[in-house]
């Protein structure tokens, strides 16, 4: 038996520990640094396996680092568990049924994400005692990837300053490597304060700070035509000031996100958009505060340990679905767009007329930017890392839909969370069975870098995060 099957038999024998683990943080199904109840059980879990947990690292109440060895190398399996708001979907169901109105769903799989992680980390335990193979595991339990950037605080705070190679997946509706750069991101909001006054028999005294809010908009709007084409600019109004339309609003709130390829580029975006919010303020005669909330930097992609991570996937293989899992995927993709099925296939004609992936995608290098944001970026600037998509979904379901949250309790997402574990086991035992490889990814990453050194998008002043409440709940990062 050689050490993939033996990591893959140690993941099937806890394959239902591991499933009931998933599907309890998918019914929690907490959003970013209100993770309780997952952490709490992850760290359980951690614990239970032999593993020492450390919880509240990085001064963030949900982030924890479990531990397992003493010596070198360290690795590090990613794990998050962050949902989203305004998902909330049934299990299982090929039609729009929420569990709770307005609640929260995981739809972008990290149950599955976190779980994923968690089963590699065990079976990296139990195989490397048995072996006696040197190296210490640590699974980093990541908070608020969606919103709030968690992995930026803590690879700020160090937490990742002495790790050899890092891994990690996403659930997805293929199966490859992922091998190419992403947006950097930061999170804004603009809180603008005015005068409340009677709409009707004084409208003239008050100032309304929705009015600066709806202006900041139209402005934002006017400057897409003239940024990059690959950036990205989109909004939530957080707090719109009442219900009331007949009281002139004297707060109200927007949260932007401002995405760009490089940190560089996303800062003289933000800064434009600053002086749009100040002059909305003027205009209305209102005042802003500009509250910067969290970033996270580009992703450095590690062809060195990519490669090794294909070929572990060549040799474990994709995961095989039944009947009954492929008449789901149809039913599920009868409630897609013809657009979003095409898009997922456009460049893979082996996979028309399928309802789920069976292929490994071929892997190679690209000079693509991912037109989305990932903290796993702020990782990889300081340590090498690799990551991979596992098919969870049917093909063509978008991220961020009830449809993602429909899937992330079925069989189908079972199957690809496991392998990811599986997978990403295997990759590592893989490398620590030569270790010239870490030194030749640790090469690679600091030509990649080109004479630049990791600096944290978040500034120094923003120190912690807070609850504050509004119309609706913004969890942010605050300045002390």
């Amino acid at each position: 038996m050689d050490f993939r099957e033996k990591l893959s038999q140690i993941i099937d024998e806890k394959r239902e520990m591991l499933i009931d683990v998933s599907d309890q943080i998918w019914d929690y199904a907490e959003t970013g640094f209100e993770e309780v109840q997952s952490v709490e059980l992850l760290c359980n879990i951690l614990q239970q396996e032999g593993f020492t947990v450390e919880k509240g690292v990085g001064g963030i109440e949900t982030a924890f680092i479990g531990t397992f060895g003493e010596s070198k190398p360290n690795i590090a399996i990613l794990g998050e568990f962050d949902a989203l708001s305004g998902l909330s979907q049934q299990g299982g169901l090929a039609q729009a049924e929420p569990v709770q109105l307005d609640g929260n769903g995981h739809g972008c799989g990290h149950n599955l994400l976190g779980t994923g992680a968690l089963a590699a980390a065990i079976a990296l335990r139990y195989y490397m005692e048995e072996h006696h193979i040197p190296g210490t595991i640590r699974y980093y339990g990541c908070p608020g990837e969606e919103i709030g950037a968690g992995k930026t605080f803590m690879v700020r705070a160090g937490l990742f300053d002495d790790v050899d190679f890092a891994l990690t997946w996403h659930p997805g509706t293929q199966n490859g490597v992922m091998s190419m750069s992403s947006l950097a991101c930061y999170e804004v909001s603009y809180r603008f304060m005015g005068k409340s006054s009677h709409a009707g028999v004084t409208p003239h005294l008050g100032r309304s700070a929705l009015d600066a809010v709806e202006l900041m908009n139209v402005g934002v709007n006017y400057l897409r035509e003239h940024i990059i084409p690959e950036a990205r600019v989109h909004y939530a109004t957080t707090n719109t000031g009442g219900i009331s339309p007949n009281v002139v609003q004297a707060e109200a709130e927007v949260l932007y996100l401002i995405r760009a390829p490089k940190v560089a580029q996303t800062e003289g975006i933000y800064q434009r958009i600053c002086n749009i919010a100040r002059g909305a303020a003027l205009m209305t005669g209102t005042e802003v505060e500009i509250i910067f909330q969290s970033a996270l930097s580009d992703l450095i992609p590690n062809k060195t340990l990519e490669t090794i991570m294909h070929h572990n996937m060549t040799e474990l293989g994709v995961p095989v679905h039944n009947q009954e899992e492929i008449v789901f995927a149809r039913d599920i993709r009868y409630t897609l767009s013809e657009e979003d099925k095409e898009a997922d296939i456009r460049d893979i004609p082996e996979l028309k007329g399928k309802e789920i992936s069976d292929m490994l995608l071929p892997y190679k290098e690209s000079s693509v930017v991912m037109p989305g944001s990932t903290d796993v970026g702020d990782v990889s600037w300081v340590v090498p890392t690799a990551q991979c998509w596992i098919a969870c979904d049917a093909l063509g379901t978008p991220f961020h839909t009830w449809q993602m949250v429909a899937q992330g309790k079925t069989s189908i997402a079972h199957k690809g969370m496991l392998h990811a574990g599986k997978v990403i086991a295997s990759t590592a035992i893989d490398i620590m069975q030569d270790l010239q490889i870490i030194e030749k990814a640790r090469l690679e990453l600091i030509e990649r870098l080109g004479g630049e050194t990791y600096q944290s998008p978040i500034p120094k002043e923003v120190t912690h995060y807070i609850l504050r409440l509004h119309t609706t709940k913004v969890v942010g990062f605050l300045g002390s």
